[in-house]
């Protein structure tokens, strides 16, 4: 299975920006995808971005204009940036990791898990 091991979280003021990475190790794929998702409390995970190293790249229409999703193939890492925090981006994010070509948002898709990581965006 593939290890993921998230960095970067934290509080962070309202209008701000926040970088997420994502490391990977263990039996990484040829093909693969690494995704971000994130659960605020009381609300069910959802997908934020997701990036593959066929170059496949995909963003949920919440975050689609103020993120980046970037990824290091030599350090098998996954980096998010996104500006313009909200309260709303307040949530646990997770990194996950799939077999595969296309960045897919739906977390039933991912096979692997990081434990995740705090962001509280205040005002």
């Amino acid at each position: 299975r593939v290890q993921l091991e998230e960095s970067g979280g934290g509080a962070v003021q309202a209008g701000g920006s926040l970088r997420l990475s994502c490391r990977a190790s263990g039996r990484i794929w040829s093909s693969y995808c690494l995704g971000w998702f994130r659960q605020a409390p009381g609300k069910e995970r959802e997908g934020v971005a997701s990036t593959c190293n066929t170059g496949d790249t995909n963003y949920a229409n919440s975050v689609k204009s103020r993120s980046t999703v970037s990824r290091d193939e030599a350090e098998n890492a996954v980096y998010l940036h996104l500006d313009a925090l909200k309260n709303d981006d307040t949530a646990i994010y997770y990194c996950a990791a799939r077999e595969g070509v296309l960045a897919k948002l739906d977390d039933r898709r991912y096979e692997d898990w990081g434990q995740g990581i705090q962001v509280t965006v205040s005002s």
